[in-house]
């Protein structure tokens, strides 16, 4: 709101009206840029109206991000300029944070996701942000649309580890936990609710294990108590207010019936695609049950117990390392003839690599095929609901096996699966 973005050469207005979301706003306005001021309307924030409207359905833009039971979503956001969290002022924060975070938070009980603003997009070019981001992608992270997807993203997610973007603001006034990974004050005006907001917001120490940063960070989470006041002080009419404003200025009537907003629509289903070598750490606590914790980098067994395995996506980039993997698994239909069947598959990838003990064809969401080293093949089912990755059940019985336990013990009673606090009934069949 300074007079240079706000007037032309001959000192008066650029624009015929100012949209503000709120009187404070108008406040801050009439302070440093007086001649702009009779231009400003209040007329509330849609963008904060339609996420209001879509909080209902959390649960099923969570599903839209292979979020299941005992999982959290940590989003990463970033603005555009050089102080931002994927900025270049000399820090390049979020590129040497992503391979920690997708190495120091287990796969299966955290997901990842990053919002960045279009004009990182436009400046940069979607290719070079994705090549750039390649390694955290195929550990797991997942680029979500900047304009259709990110305000779904915010609604789902569990913490966001940001910067002073009005996104990562907009995450606060959720009541959403935050970390500021970058917080730069210089280009804030003083007196503006996210200047103060930056202040004093948690900081994210690079120097520290990340995980128990945001697992402490939603533990002891408070809830800012004016973030949201400040989005807007008009919620839920800004559709009738701009339409109302908009009809005004063409100087035509206004039509009947409310004014609406679309709504948020539900993003396609988009749950991690593992495709970077797997470091699996198992641990048999109980009887006919298996803990599982998969990272997507190197890893060492706990203390004193438990083992470790490597499981590889058939298409991984790594493609050196499958002739090493001890569990190989990939996803599709049952029924693709590329590969002719779960059954004809499985024994194909036995044969090409002999280290292998395992091969997983995951068919559905909580379904696969496997075959052991010894030939048997069978089924791995979660039931309908399943919200596992089924290649974690592949690794789960790989370590069954290792252990010397048959896998005929599971046909009557099943197998659990573990992974963190979560508990996952399986059932295992022959085919």
């Amino acid at each position: 709101m300074s007079p240079e973005w706000l007037l032309g050469e001959d000192g008066s207005p650029i624009a015929d009206v100012l949209v503000l979301s709120h009187p404070e706003q108008y406040e801050r306005l009439r302070a440093v840029c007086p001649e702009a001021a009779p231009t400003a309307v209040i007329a509330g924030d849609p963008c904060w109206d339609r996420i209001l409207a879509a909080r209902p359905y959390r649960e099923r833009f969570r599903r839209a991000l292979g979020v299941g039971r005992g999982r959290r979503l940590i989003v990463l956001s970033s603005t555009w300029n050089p102080e931002s969290l994927f900025g270049d002022g000399g820090d390049d924060l979020l590129p040497s944070l992503l391979p920690r975070l997708t190495s120091e938070f287990p796969a299966d009980e955290y997901r990842l996701a990053a919002v960045l603003h279009p004009n990182v997009w436009h400046g940069h070019g979607p290719g070079q942000i994705r090549a750039w981001l390649d390694r955290a992608r195929r550990s797991g992270l997942t680029l979500v649309d900047p304009l259709a997807g990110w305000r779904q993203a915010l609604l789902a997610a569990d913490a966001v580890i940001g910067d002073h973007g009005s996104v990562t603001y907009y995450a606060a006034a959720l009541g959403t936990p935050v970390l500021l990974g970058a917080a730069p004050l210089s280009g804030l005006d003083p007196d503006a609710p996210v200047h103060a907001f930056v202040r004093a917001a948690p900081r994210l120490d690079p120097v520290r294990p990340l995980r128990d940063q945001v697992d402490t960070l939603i533990q002891r989470h408070q809830p800012p108590r004016d973030a949201a006041e400040f989005v807007s002080s008009v919620p839920g009419e800004s559709a009738a207010r701009l339409r109302r404003l908009f009809y005004d200025a063409l100087g035509i009537p206004e039509p009947d019936g409310p004014a609406r907003l679309d709504p948020l629509p539900l993003p396609p289903y988009e749950p991690a695609r593992l495709t970077a070598p797997l470091t699996v750490l198992t641990r048999l606590p109980a009887c006919a049950e298996v803990a599982v914790t998969r990272y997507a980098g190197p890893q060492s067994p706990p203390d004193g117990h438990g083992s470790a395995h490597t499981a590889l996506h058939e298409d991984t980039r790594e493609s050196d390392q499958l002739a090493l993997a001890d569990v190989v698994f990939r996803y599709g239909d049952a029924d693709d003839p590329r590969f002719g069947s779960p059954a004809a598959w499985t024994a194909e990838v036995l044969d090409r690599h002999p280290h292998c003990a395992l091969a997983a064809y995951v068919t559905g969401p909580g379904t696969c095929v496997v075959r052991t080293r010894a030939g048997t093949l069978l089924r791995l089912d979660s039931g309908p609901g399943a919200d596992a990755d089924p290649a974690v059940y592949a690794s789960a019985l790989h370590a069954w096996i290792a252990a010397g336990r048959p896998p005929d013990e599971l046909y009557v009673r099943g197998l659990t699966v573990r992974t963190g606090r979560t508990a996952h009934p399986v059932t295992v069949t022959r085919v």
